[in-house]
């Protein structure tokens, strides 16, 4: 064993106590019994042993106070250590002092948690700070004015009010600055009642407001646009007698701007004692916001006459106002000073100029000074990148992106947006879902906007399937997202389906007008009168019958359903644009009635309505399918000569098909060899079907050729040429064409037919017998084909085998009205009139079907197909059957 002494020599306080803890018990255990006899040897001993523990003992005591003494210096080391890492602004290493002090249970001061929280809000740590609360709040039960104060200006900063409101309710006591930081919390997160009932509460307490409480108390009044509680707040400020701060005087005229009284505001800034840049900004701004550009205008050039000197948002907020001036000069002007001044190389407002140029149609201005920027950010990309959009040059805005991303810049939610319109616009399907991809990586999917733009690019990009997946996956579906949808999926021939989402939407959410447009559209693609009507009371109901295109939807969609009693009552009852009156024409040419299309156009020029390209367009097509070749051409020549409008490749292809179905194929092929401007697939296309007509094969063979060297995709073309080796019977080439489609991966969309029956659609597809009364539908028309042998009423089958004939109405005709006629009479009152619409052509054994019915149920029956409008009554149809051409009967 060592020596007592040796023990006793250590340094450490703790290590004194301890050693002499030891030693005392050593001498307690080697004390011997004091014998009675007294030997004076023996209590001579003993007294000297007991000397020896009093002074040991002495020591021990000594040694515990010194151990506090140092425990306490530890302490405050410890502390004064994290401090001043909290002052360095290492918050790993403070973070783990803390960590430590706390394992050693070295108590943490009030001073070191309020540096260390004021380190957590500058560095923007919101996962340190919530730990760093979660050890307050297990060490105390109540919080101190400066630790809550502390805490509630983290959680603030941070967004995260709850734990905000938890700090608030903890603190034993409450000063102005607790107040002023909560209800500005609450402001700033949008929670305006919030605030506004926490700012009274305040007032309750007995707590006097200063000069920070009112310009977050004003900018909730701004926020529900409330001039009455803003007017109780500025009576507030009087009391209180902060009328003369600046900063008070910005926050009332800001409030006022943003209630919409520009007139107190301009009293208040005329008022103040003393302005800055931020009275000026929030006056000029205000009238710029309220209508009152040129006011804004001129307190502008107050501004300079007073020599106070624009910053950076007065000369921003100046840019945009000439773009809602729509003054290009004073832009320049605007552009010219930025340039001469320290904002020139500013990205912001180079950002503000890309985007005033672009709304004032000066795309080059814009991309000169974007191209001038030395740096530019994900801001400067996506102006640029939507004015491309914006000027229809979608190809270019691609390009930008493409730069972009090799630039290292990653896409925000609007960048996102902007180059989803291009992908759309050109159907650049792989870059939109690479950009879909990006999107869920960033996490960006989650925006709405951007939802929704992929919903837009996947349905213009022909795959519904992927915008019905993205639209199943939003999580807060707003009326964008529902439209965006409905008209996707009409826009890719499912209306019927477009109809139905329309209904689910209605049960949580009120459509706006631009979706009742989306739906009414859809009505008149497959012929759902009633719920159009539905749709046009609703409008009505709602206030929005005539608001916008609405009233045009609406006359477009009685004209499509082929009704022209609603749809002149219709038309006479709106405003009647130039857009209203080519709808009219539209429908009055795809029924073949063009002398009424004549008469509407010459009242049209009458009332001095200045047509435009759509109203030829119409009148061309009027004159087509009426074989009025010499007034079509002179129309042709009119609008160039009188109305100075450039035909452009529609108008070059409705004289094409004039001309073609006239017969007239040679001068057809040679006005398309003079035509100034390079023709495209659908010129082509024009000059194919008219070759069909006539059955010219060798010409039609040049035509299809020209055709898919431009667009060998578009199966319409496919089906043409087959139309016309059929025709010719030529079924070998029939059989290569068909071929080609299935190397090529192309199909023929099947036929549907649509008939609405007591306000329902039913829809009918070839060579499907699902329908629950397919039984009795088979019926009806196996009467009828029966009826037709025996009275000798046209050839339901041609002279081809009926292999091919099977093959031909599956994919190219499918006599898919013939079985919505049939349930149309199942279902119908005898007498009732019925309308067919559908998605391909109507053959010409359907045709002459649908003919003889008409004259045995002595009934109305009207088939709109893809080209053309038939409405039969008494065996006789509206095409004239000279009009219709004779289609083979796969057309």
């Amino acid at each position: 064993m060592q020596n007592p002494r040796q023990q006793c020599s250590v340094s450490s306080p703790m290590a004194v106590f301890a050693q002499s803890s030891h030693l005392l018990t050593y001498l307690d255990r080697s004390n011997p019994q004091v014998p009675n006899n007294h030997n004076p040897k023996t209590l001579s001993f003993s007294k000297n042993l007991q000397t020896h523990k009093h002074t040991l003992r002495k020591t021990q005591e000594i040694s515990v106070v010194g151990a506090a003494v140092s425990h306490s210096a530890i302490d405050q080391t410890q502390n004064l250590e994290l401090r001043e890492l909290c002052l360095q602004g290492n918050l790993e290493q403070a973070m783990k002092r803390l960590e430590s002090m706390l394992e050693l249970r070295i108590e943490v001061e009030e001073d070191a948690y309020i540096a260390l929280l004021r380190l957590c809000e500058w560095r923007r740590a919101p996962d340190e700070g919530s730990r760093v609360y979660e050890l307050v709040s297990s060490s105390k039960s109540c919080l101190c004015v400066r630790l809550g104060n502390a805490l509630l200006s983290m959680f603030v900063r941070f967004g995260n009010l709850l734990d905000a409101w938890y700090v608030f309710g903890k603190m034993s006591e409450r000063d102005v600055f607790s107040w002023n930081v909560l209800v500005g919390g609450y402001a700033k997160a949008g929670c305006f009642d919030e605030a506004l009932n926490l700012y009274h509460r305040m007032l309750w307490a007995e707590i006097r407001p200063n000069v920070y409480t009112f310009p977050s108390v004003l900018k909730t009044c701004a926020g529900v646009s409330d001039i009455a509680r803003g007017k109780e707040i500025h009576a507030h400020v009087i009391r209180f007698g902060f009328e003369s701060d600046v900063d008070v005087g910005n926050a009332l005229i800001t409030m006022y701007v943003k209630c919409g009284d520009i007139s107190n505001a301009r009293m208040l800034f005329d008022k103040m004692p003393k302005r800055d840049r931020i009275s000026w900004n929030a006056m000029i701004s205000g009238y710029f916001e309220n209508g009152g550009g040129l006011e804004g205008l001129e307190l502008f050039s107050m501004m300079r006459e007073l020599s106070v000197d624009p910053d950076l948002i007065t000369m921003t907020t100046v840019a945009s106002a000439c773009e809602l001036l729509d003054n290009e000069r004073l832009g320049r002007g605007v552009h010219g000073y930025v340039v001469k001044s320290e904002f020139g190389g500013d990205i912001s407002m180079n950002n503000s100029l890309i985007q005033m140029y672009s709304s004032l149609g000066r795309l080059e201005e814009a991309e000169t000074v974007f191209s001038r920027m030395e740096s530019k950010d994900v801001v400067s990309w996506t102006a640029m990148i939507a004015s491309l959009v914006s000027h229809k040059l979608p190809f270019k805005a691609v390009e930008t992106y493409k730069m972009m991303e090799l630039e290292g810049i990653l896409p925000d939610e609007i960048t996102l947006v902007s180059v989803l319109s291009a992908c759309a616009c050109i159907g650049h399907l792989d870059l939109g879902i690479r950009l879909h991809e990006i999107a869920i990586k960033t996490g960006l999917v989650s925006h709405v906007i951007v939802s929704n733009s992929l919903i837009d690019m996947y349905s213009k990009c022909k795959c519904v399937d992927n915008a019905l997946e993205v639209f199943r996956n939003i999580s807060g579906k707003n009326v964008v997202s529902w439209t965006s949808l409905i008209l996707g999926l009409r826009i890719n021939n499912r209306s019927f389906e477009a109809l139905l989402f329309f209904r689910q939407m209605k049960e949580s959410m009120k459509p706006n007008s631009v979706t009742l447009i989306s739906v009414l559209s859809a009505c008149a693609r497959i012929g759902a009168l009633m719920r159009g009507k539905e749709i046009h009371a609703h409008a009505l109901r709602t206030g929005v019958g005539f608001d916008g295109f609405l009233p045009n939807a609406i006359l477009d969609m009685y004209v499509r359903c082929g009704r022209k009693v609603p749809a002149l009552n219709q038309f006479n009852s709106q405003k009647k644009d130039v857009t209203a009156w080519n709808i009219l024409l539209t429908g009055y040419a795809q029924q073949g009635q063009a002398k009424l299309a004549v008469e509407l156009f010459d009242k049209m020029l009458e009332l001095e309505i200045h047509p435009d390209e759509i109203t030829f367009i119409s009148l061309l097509c009027a004159c087509s399918k009426s074989g009025m070749v010499t007034e079509g051409l002179e129309y042709f020549n009119i609008m160039k000569n009188k109305y100075n409008l450039t035909p452009n490749l529609k108008h070059y292809a409705c004289v094409v098909d004039i001309l073609g179905r006239a017969g007239q194929l040679d001068d057809a092929y040679d006005f398309i060899q003079d035509m100034p401007i390079r023709p495209d697939a659908a010129i082509w296309g024009a000059l194919l079907n008219a070759c069909r007509i006539h059955r010219n094969v060798e010409l039609g063979e040049i035509a299809a050729k020209r055709v898919f060297e431009k667009d060998n995709k578009s199966v319409g073309y496919y089906i043409l040429l087959c139309n016309l080796y059929a025709g010719c019977g030529n079924w070998d080439k029939v059989s290569k064409v068909r071929s080609l489609m299935r190397e090529r991966g192309l199909s023929a969309d099947p036929g549907c037919s649509w008939v609405e029956i007591k306000g329902k659609v039913h829809a009918f597809l070839s060579g499907d017998n699902s329908h629950s009364q397919s039984k009795e539908i088979n019926g009806v028309l196996d009467g009828f084909c029966s009826k037709m042998k025996e009275n000798g009423f046209g050839n339901l089958k041609s002279s081809f085998t009926s292999e091919i004939e099977s093959s031909r109405a599956d994919i190219f005709c499918g006599h898919s009205e013939r079985q919505a006629i049939a349930f149309g009479l199942i279902n119908t009152a005898p007498g009732m009139p019925i309308w067919v619409t559908k998605n391909l052509y109507m053959c010409h054994s359907c045709h002459n079907m649908v003919k003889f019915i008409s004259t045995i149920v002595r009934r109305e029956i009207s088939v709109r197909d893809v080209e053309e409008y038939h409405h039969f009554k008494d065996g006789v149809c509206s095409c004239g059957d000279e009009g219709y051409w004779g289609k083979p009967d796969i057309g």
